[in-house]
């Protein structure tokens, strides 16, 4: 009997602690939501905590919660990684297997990287701290063409990849940074079919889905070994083949790109 309590104890300490993931905003948080409530259902069932999804109206917003340890594991991209190992020691444990790259649009299909022509017009991000949508685009015009976007051109801020690439079709800016995961992702058709990719980075390494380190070892474990398992159909859901090992040490080629 005193075993069966014990048993019967444990399993409602797991399902009574809640978990939080949070996520990167690259979408609306309704679309993000559709995604990531069958990844919290799947891993609910596969390590018995419950986990719940949370992310945030903005990156910037997301980035202030994230760097005040309000996650207990989160996806986050690259170089919130780095900061977020800085200021909370959050410890990246997975990623998908592919690499990520930046990618530049525009309405035109191609367009020349030069200072008189670039110079004055308006750039569209969705955030400061995208990592590849805005970090690694101003970073290899400035290092491969000369250009500083920052310092050249006008730069706009739209919150999400979506807005980026809606806004590029609509003329509110010249040229917009995003990533191939989202843009192909994008289903607005109307939008779409008017864009055009027009340069592309070099690879680093992808999305981390990282742990703050107040949470248990144990638990780690078990959610670091549901995502390497995870079924295809639902890596799928998230545009990822599949989830592979990773580790802190992985990231700090990003401090090349931006450092601390």
């Amino acid at each position: 009997m005193r075993k069966l309590f014990l048993i019967l104890c444990a399993s409602t300490l797991m399902f009574s602690q809640t978990i939080t993931l949070g996520v990167v905003p690259q979408q609306s948080p309704l679309k993000l939501a559709k995604k990531w409530s069958k990844v919290t259902n799947y891993l609910k069932e596969k390590t018995g905590y419950k986990i719940v999804f949370k992310t945030e109206k903005s990156i910037p917003t997301f980035e202030e919660q994230l760097y005040s340890g309000a996650y207990d594991i989160a996806y986050m991209n690259p170089y919130h990684f780095v900061v977020a190992n800085h200021k909370q020691n959050y410890e990246a444990f997975t990623r998908a297997n592919k690499n990520i790259v930046g990618i530049l649009l525009a309405k035109e299909k191609s367009i020349p990287f030069t200072k008189d022509n670039l110079k004055g017009k308006t750039f569209l991000f969705p955030a400061p701290n995208a990592f590849a949508a805005t970090l690694l685009t101003k970073f290899e015009l400035k290092n491969h063409f000369n250009f500083d976007i920052d310092k050249e051109a006008k730069v706009l801020y739209v919150n999400s990849h979506d807005s980026v690439y809606k806004g590029i079709s609509r003329d509110v800016g010249y040229i917009g940074g995003g990533i191939i995961r989202t843009f192909n992702n994008f289903k607005d058709k109307n939008d779409k079919d008017k864009l055009n990719i027009i340069y592309k980075t070099n690879e680093y390494p992808s999305h981390p889905i990282a742990f703050h380190p107040r949470l248990d070892k144990d638990i780690v474990k078990k959610i670091k070994d549901a995502f390497l398992s995870m079924p295809e159909d639902l890596t799928k859901t998230l545009s990822i083949k599949r989830f592979i090992k990773t580790n802190s040490d992985e990231y700090e080629i990003i401090k090349s790109v931006k450092p601390l």
